[in-house]
């Protein structure tokens, strides 16, 4: 996770950011700092471990780090692949956020794994994730991020696009050789990342919470083919709230998928009846200010017992981890 210290609107490169004049939204620093601990804490209290990355004062994006990129092969607690042979694939981030690559590089290799740059134009786990045998990449036009004049009020627009080229696709099926990767489009500038229309859970990955208004309409048929009964359509309430920003962890004894608080009575029945457990967390301010909720906020490393084993690496890991920085908030 990122801290929240600087945490704040200064590129404004998503519709969240911006009011509808196209003014800057402004983070209330005191809300935000009491969520983001809220969600380490509870995050903590189900067993897993969650290391901080410092902040700087002027990459506020860093609270987000699930655009990071992505570590390969993420075994989910059922593999047996050896950390060595995982490589975390460090994205190729919008203009406005490419100078985290450099922040995170040494951070990942401090954590004992070895990283490789994507090339095109990428946002990482926020656009590619496992689900059930596949691997999903969502993906949009990439548009130079502008005001342009309109009929109306007020008479300007503010064209944002999205975060992943189709391009990225070519080194991606590298990287997971024979693993099917199913290729979706994106269509809603306010759901520019695949994490806040589709989000994976169960013991294999195997369900999926999916807005499918913001799927192209070739995606949605795609996704319906792929899962069929395994979905679960999200209302554009639940949507709205991005429900799929949701993030799934196992405490060893049962699955827990951590939620934005507010999502629906019928949306949180019908996760239980899949055998996972819903935990509603507010980080209002990280959404109605940013545009990232809970999945955004976090950077999946897999496995507490997976994690690289090296003297260096454990003591990394030590130094920044959560319990350790913040052991009175823990």
């Amino acid at each position: 996770m990122g801290h929240p210290r600087h945490f704040g609107v200064h590129g404004g490169a998503n519709p969240h950011t911006r009011n509808v004049l196209g003014v800057k939204r402004r983070v209330n620093p005191k809300v935000a700092y009491r969520q983001w601990h809220s969600l380490a804490r509870a995050f903590v209290a189900h067993g897993t471990e969650v290391c901080v990355i410092e902040a700087h004062p002027q990459l506020s994006g860093l609270v987000y780090p699930a655009n990071a990129g992505f570590l390969y092969p993420l075994d989910l607690g059922h593999g047996s692949l050896p950390s060595s042979e995982k490589i975390f694939h460090l994205s190729h981030l919008l203009p406005t956020r490419a100078a985290e690559r450099d922040v995170y590089r040494p951070f990942i290799r401090g954590m004992g794994y070895q990283t490789h740059d994507i090339r095109a134009r990428f946002e990482g786990e926020a656009d590619f994730f496992p689900a059930g045998s596949f691997m999903l990449f969502t993906h949009g036009t990439i548009e130079r991020q502008r005001f342009v004049p309109r009929f109306g009020l007020p008479p300007w627009k503010r064209i944002y696009g999205f975060r992943s080229e189709t391009a990225a696709l070519d080194e991606l099926g590298v990287i997971v050789g024979n693993r099917p990767v199913l290729d979706l489009e994106l269509c809603l500038e306010a759901h520019y990342h695949g994490d806040t229309v589709l989000c994976s859970f169960g013991a294999e990955r195997e369900f999926l919470l999916v807005y499918m208004a913001g799927l192209g309409a070739q995606s949605r048929e795609h996704i319906h083919q792929a899962f069929g009964d395994r979905l679960i359509e999200l209302s554009e309430d639940d949507a709205g709230l991005y429900a799929a920003n949701s993030f799934q962890i196992d405490d060893g004894e049962r699955l827990y998928l951590f939620m934005p608080e507010g999502v629906s009575n019928q949306l949180l029945d019908q996760v239980r009846a899949r055998s996972v457990e819903p935990v509603l967390i507010n980080v209002s301010e990280f959404l109605a200010k940013g545009g990232g909720s809970i999945k955004c906020m976090i950077l999946d490393l897999g496995p507490r017992d997976q994690q690289p084993s090296s003297p260096a690496a454990v003591t990394f890991r030590t130094e920044h981890s959560y319990e350790h920085l913040f052991p009175a908030e823990a």
